[in-house]
């Protein structure tokens, strides 16, 4: 079944200008996301709905969803070492925490909570210590320390609270993260298609300023657990737990702990085991940076500054070496601190890569649905429609805005980036040309 002209040329007017059809893709992604609570099926049908308004039929737009825009998105070099880091990141904390060393380092960090105070602080702390995965942050501390914030009467609320507001925000401010290689890989391939000749991992680091509401999260979490400032439903949970020693309100029904069973309580804790490997990744991936940018950068008879070396190194090689040295690295520790044998240590480390497929998913899909975005030349008639009265500089204050309704409906600030970069970056590209202040505000506004 074919439409005439493949929908007006192609989501376009007769005189070829982007026409209102461009914003389906994305629009239906957004609101599919809003009621249903499902990124998964918002963007599939966001990018088959992209490929039919390109090809005017239902079937050849079911092969074209399959067999050009995801495997395209996933033949991508780019693309390709975003899948790859993801995955080995995955596969290492796994390593680490089937070795005992989250569970290591959360004894560590908690031996002294032995007031409210102290275990909020500590609870914040090691959230900070945690920063490589936002996933893996909310799941080994809030485990870790839920035994101690229950011995002192801790609501439930108050730890999911700091736990929460910890995990995401630390995740999206630390150098190396797997939210990081998921941002990065949103903001390389934004930069591609616009002709922006930067790189995306300095662009991320250049943004860290500009992220406000993570670095104010991060100071809000530890004033309020040394304050003690509870106002709202938050102090009534708070007065349950002290008064009445119940630490989760009557009906409610916690998360199962289906996660936990995973590692086995006779598994020691080793914080070693953890330590190690995010020490390794961390050094692997300077010294690979700046190896990599010094050799070009005297190549190409440059000045030998740091920023020229950061700005000339290919930062997703770095990672990719210091993510798999980080793999090395856990295993040895596995096997050599006779946490795991070595047949299930590969075992843990498959685990963890598998435990990271869905956020490949959702990559894939959103690099399509950026592509079809483009294709229909969406950011032009975006362009066209709102540039006449909005400000720029309002810009990065609408997009957080949209970012916040779309991450609170869906539960899932990767799902909502993978919405919003493809229209959010080039609106501001476009309506702002040249002012990073803009673009830097717009890219750290998506969380």
């Amino acid at each position: 079944m074919t439409t005439g002209a493949a929908v007006e040329s192609e989501g376009g007017d007769r005189e070829g200008r982007p026409s209102w059809t461009s914003v389906l893709p994305a629009l239906v992604a957004i609101v599919l996301a809003l009621l249903f609570r499902n990124v998964l099926v918002a963007l599939i049908l966001g990018v088959w709905i992209g490929a039919y308004l390109l090809s005017g039929s239902l079937g050849a737009s079911f092969a074209r969803l399959l067999d050009t825009h995801v495997v395209d998105a996933m033949a991508d070099r780019g693309h390709a070492s975003i899948l790859l880091f993801s995955l080995l990141l995955g596969g290492m904390l796994g390593l680490m925490t089937q070795s005992g060393g989250g569970k290591g380092l959360a004894s560590w960090v908690g031996t002294g909570a032995t007031t409210a105070r102290r275990a909020q602080l500590t609870t914040w702390l090691l959230g900070l210590l945690v920063f490589f995965d936002d996933y893996a942050n909310s799941l080994l501390v809030g485990s870790s320390m839920r035994p101690v914030t229950d011995r002192i009467r801790v609501s439930r609320e108050k730890l999911a609270f700091i736990v929460d507001a910890t995990a995401a925000p630390v995740a999206s401010l630390a150098l190396i993260s797997s939210w990081i290689g998921v941002e990065v890989g949103y903001i390389h391939d934004q930069f591609t298609h616009l002709g922006i000749e930067r790189d995306a991992y300095v662009t991320f680091v250049e943004t860290i300023p500009f992220r406000f509401y993570p670095i104010l999260m991060l100071l809000f979490v530890p004033w309020v657990a040394w304050r003690g400032r509870d106002f709202g439903a938050m102090l009534g949970a708070e007065r349950r737990a002290l008064r009445e020693g119940r630490l989760t309100r009557v009906g409610a029904r916690p998360a199962s702990d289906f996660h936990e069973e995973s590692v086995s309580e006779d598994t020691p804790g080793r914080p070693m085991n953890a330590l190690a490997p995010i020490v390794v990744v961390v050094l692997v991936a300077a010294i690979g940076i700046y190896l990599d940018g010094r050799s070009k950068v005297l190549s190409a008879g440059l000045d030998l500054t740091l920023r020229a070396i950061v700005g000339e190194a290919s930062s997703s090689s770095a990672i990719l070496w210091a993510t798999g040295a980080g793999c090395v690295a856990a295993l040895a520790l596995s096997v050599g601190s006779g946490a795991l044998t070595f047949s299930r240590s590969i075992d843990a480390w498959t685990g963890g890569v598998r435990s990271m497929v869905y956020a490949v998913i959702i990559l894939v899909l959103a690099w399509s649905l950026g592509a079809v975005c483009r294709d229909l030349d969406t950011a032009s008639f975006l362009v066209s429609a709102v540039g006449d009265w909005i400000v720029p500089a309002w810009i990065p204050a609408a997009v957080f805005i949209m970012a916040a309704l779309v991450s609170f409906a869906t539960g899932t600030s990767w799902g909502t980036m993978a919405i919003l970069f493809p229209l959010a970056v080039p609106l501001a590209h476009e309506l702002a040309p040249g002012q990073q202040t803009i673009l830097f505000g717009t890219v750290s506004s998506i969380l």
